[in-house]
């Protein structure tokens, strides 16, 4: 039996193969609710008044401490580190040796030597395995997202970890303070006191309001949830469920499961090897209309994903010198695409047509059915010119929407074509019923979806629409 990813890969015929068939399942954002009130109404609350999202579980919490931590963390990062420092965070961005994207989170500076890193587990993985076998003096603690399915079994973690958003998010945080609260630079920390607790707090923020991110031991949560919501109530504050809680991305543009880059070149084997054979590499799933025969095709370099002005070449990391070889401008560019609701009302429709063709579910506000999706986008002249990469509903909007990686000379406002759905009646991942391919009409628009820039388009079926 295969003790590690190698082994895994090893005895597979084909790795796209694997990974388009994998048996996985569902992915579960676990033991958050799916809904409080209703998902409709949990997104309108972070454009419209305020929201609370319980961000607890879905991540990993990985603790890097000692006199090299800063270092594993920028020869690991595309990130500059100058500036950093106690009390900031940054989005951690690390790369391939051949210059691909790996994965991303948060890396927070808790304390001088004191660092966590919050998000999904590819980056960690990455910076666990340079942490083992590159010769750092660090100590790791690494805190497992809580488990997709516990099965009635209790779940705790080092931390409470939630968020006030929203227009109105400002006023609750102060009332729940007793006073003023400073607000802070972008991703800069300080403290403030609930419930006679002191938390930790990152300034955040959705739409353009100012909000936070706080955090604190697990056993104090439910007093300090319950603090939150009583002052929030007279602002309309909304407690977001995990139905709603993942599609937020939509409107604010992050992209966050890439695949991550690591299944071939002889400069990974170690890591794959150290991988072990349930790992989130060895099990994770791609879906979507986008098929090649090379899994290299799924690999995206930072620009593509967006995270282009991250990347700084005034240290050395993992990727550099690939990167340095890159022309940005030649990259392909992150986008949001506007679904066509004509198309849109043609899928939903199927489902009540027992006579007619059988398009791909498309699950709301959610539509995705594997952990990185990859969905062809396609020119009026059936080109490929870029990849869908996440998609779903915004009922602020009332549009599908889906995040996009496109070639770089494609102007916002141009229509080009998702192709929803898999070929030859769907692969055997467990996420896919049978059903047929259809081709979806779908407008470039801008990063972060901007109602202003939607109703400027050229004229078209969006510009009518909004008249």
């Amino acid at each position: 039996m295969a003790q590690n990813l190698e082994q895994v890969l090893a005895g597979t015929g084909n790795i796209v193969e694997m990974l388009r068939n994998s048996q996985l399942g569902a992915y579960v954002y676990p033991v958050v609710a799916p809904e409080f009130h209703n998902w409709r109404d949990e997104q309108w609350a972070w454009q419209h008044s305020a929201v609370l999202f319980d961000q607890s579980h879905h991540m990993v919490n990985l603790y890097v401490r000692g006199k090299d931590a800063l270092k594993l963390i920028s020869d690991t990062a595309i990130n500059t580190m100058k500036g950093f420092a106690v009390n900031k965070a940054k989005q951690y961005v690390p790369t391939t040796p051949y210059g691909h994207v790996i994965g991303d989170g948060i890396i927070f500076y808790l304390a001088e030597e004191e660092f966590v890193y919050v998000g999904r587990a590819p980056a960690s993985n990455w910076l666990r395995y340079h942490a083992a076998t590159g010769g750092y003096d660090v100590d790791l603690e690494l805190d497992d997202r809580s488990p997709m399915r516990p099965m009635g079994k209790p779940v705790t973690r080092s931390c409470w970890r939630f968020q006030i958003q929203g227009p109105k998010a400002w006023a609750i945080i102060e009332k729940l303070n007793g006073g003023p609260v400073e607000q802070l630079k972008f991703f800069n920390m300080a403290e403030m006191t609930i419930a006679g607790r002191t938390v930790r707090t990152l300034r955040h923020g959705m739409s353009g309001a100012p909000g936070l991110e706080i955090w604190g031991p697990y056993d104090e949560q439910e007093d300090i949830r319950s603090a939150i919501l009583d002052a929030g109530q007279e602002f309309g504050i909304v407690p977001c469920g995990s139905r709603a809680y993942p599609s937020n991305t939509l409107e604010s543009g992050w992209i966050p499961s890439p695949l991550p880059a690591i299944y071939t070149g002889d400069k990974l084997k170690e890591y794959r090897q150290w991988l072990g054979a349930d790992s989130y590499e060895a099990t994770g799933s791609i879906g979507g209309s986008f098929v090649s025969s090379s899994i290299e095709d799924y690999y995206l370099n930072p620009w593509e994903l967006g995270y282009g002005p991250f990347v700084k070449f005034d240290h050395d990391f993992h990727g550099r010198e690939a990167l340095e070889a890159l022309k940005a401008e030649d990259q392909r560019k992150k986008v949001t695409l506007a679904w066509h609701p004509d198309d849109m009302a043609t899928i939903m429709a199927s489902m009540f047509n027992p006579d007619g063709e059988a398009y791909k579910f498309f699950d709301v506000p959610l539509a995705n059915y594997a952990s990185s999706n990859y969905d062809r986008v396609v020119d009026a002249g059936g080109r490929t010119v870029g990849l869908s990469m996440f998609t779903g509903f915004s009922y602020n909007e009332k549009q599908a929407l889906s995040l996009a990686t496109v070639d770089p000379e494609i102007p916002v406002g141009t229509e080009l074509k998702v192709i929803w759905g898999e070929e030859n009646g769907g692969t055997r991942k467990t996420t896919v019923e049978r059903h047929k391919q259809i081709e979806v009409r779908a407008i470039v628009s801008p990063v972060p979806y901007s109602r202003v820039a939607r109703e400027t388009y050229q004229e078209g079926w969006r510009t009518e629409r909004s008249a």
